[in-house]
């Protein structure tokens, strides 16, 4: 039972990650494709000002999934990171870059290294959202074991390939769904357009993929096929496909942004579930179960407190976040204000 709970809670967390940390690798996407300079300028300052506040926190989720995998579920975390080390690896390193590129771009006062790290966190955007995918596909096509030996076959078959561009497209859908939002929040009109049509066609993009994919799982991993179209990953599945017409409606009336977002989130909330019921009740179908592969009990009750713990401190704090980012109490202080503030307190200094 406990296993069950850590297993849901995994679950969870990856579904955190793929949202949250989705969204800021779509932004990602379309910082590549804004352009050249000029033509660029304007979603990129979009970008950089949406992004500055909370681009790290985002990461807080993918922390959770690796230390229930390692304390959890030891032989799955051993079973993946042994088989797929490398599209990990390559993952990390975008991850690593990204972050790199992001934060050293804004200070850059030469106009080529900032170009330089505008590609870096760029074009790791793409990266590592695709292995990350490339990595989920093989697990789903039953190509990972206890015991796999790591080689290409396991991270290169078709359903990684199709999971990797359908990271991709997903990413790229949720940064302009919410990017929508922030150019309403920063009063850029014209961003709000920019970023609508590419929410729609990143929408569609995806739904093209998602379809293919279902081909492709329908050959090339039977067990999640199967899961897809019965049961619990059914029910999730139309959840998605429901969130997905609504959020196509709701952009197509250009409604308010946080309506979009919800629908959205729930659109990859409800296709990461169902990928998750799919599997049921493997976590490598179908070779290890939740219960095989679940650490000792002790050690699950423990890290379900502490897990619980870490909840009940950490979403607090990350809605606060994002309530006060959402407010505008985030932004960095301009130029004129900060000669204001100066004056004053020279102004106090000398009255006194």
């Amino acid at each position: 039972m406990t296993a069950d709970l850590i297993a849901v809670v995994l679950l969870l967390a990856v579904t955190a990650y793929a949202c949250a940390g989705g969204t800021d690798y779509g932004a990602g996407f379309w910082d590549l494709t804004a352009g050249g300079t000029d033509r660029g300028r304007r979603p990129r300052w979009l970008i950089d000002h949406a992004m500055a506040p909370v681009w790290e926190v985002n990461n807080v989720w993918l922390v959770f999934v690796l230390v229930i995998m390692w304390t959890g579920f030891p032989v799955l975390f051993q079973t993946v990171f042994s088989a797929m080390w490398l599209p990990l690896a390559l993952a990390v390193i975008g991850m690593v870059l990204r972050g790199a590129g992001f934060a050293l771009r804004k200070p850059s006062r030469r106009l080529a290294g900032r170009r330089l790290y505008g590609a870096v966190f760029a074009v790791a955007s793409l990266v590592t959202p695709f292995f990350l995918g490339a990595a989920v596909g093989g697990i789903a096509s039953e190509r990972v074991a206890p015991g796999t030996e790591a080689s290409a076959d396991v991270w290169t078959s078709p359903t990684s390939l199709v999971f990797g561009l359908v990271a991709i497209a997903t990413t790229a859908f949720l940064g302009a769904a919410f990017l929508m939002g922030d150019a309403r929040r920063f009063d850029a009109p014209d961003l709000v357009g920019y970023f609508r049509w590419r929410a729609l066609g990143s929408l569609a993009v995806l739904t093209v993929l998602a379809v293919v994919t279902g081909f492709v799982t329908h050959e090339d991993a039977p067990h999640v096929w199967h899961g897809l179209t019965h049961g619990l990953g059914l029910f999730f599945v139309i959840l998605a496909g429901a969130a997905a017409l609504a959020t196509a409606w709701l952009l197509w009336r250009s409604a308010g942004r946080w309506m979009v977002r919800v629908t959205a989130v729930g659109v990859v909330a409800s296709a990461v579930i169902a990928w998750g019921m799919a599997q049921r009740p493997y976590l490598l179908p179908t070779s290890l179960t939740v219960a095989d592969a679940a650490g000792a009990p002790s050690t699950l009750t423990w890290l379900a407190i502490v897990t619980l713990v870490a909840l009940l401190v950490v979403v607090p704090a990350v809605v606060l976040l994002y309530w006060l980012d959402s407010h505008g109490e985030l932004e960095e202080l301009t130029e004129s204000e900060l000669h204001a503030g100066s004056g004053t307190g020279d102004g106090a200094v000398r009255d006194s």
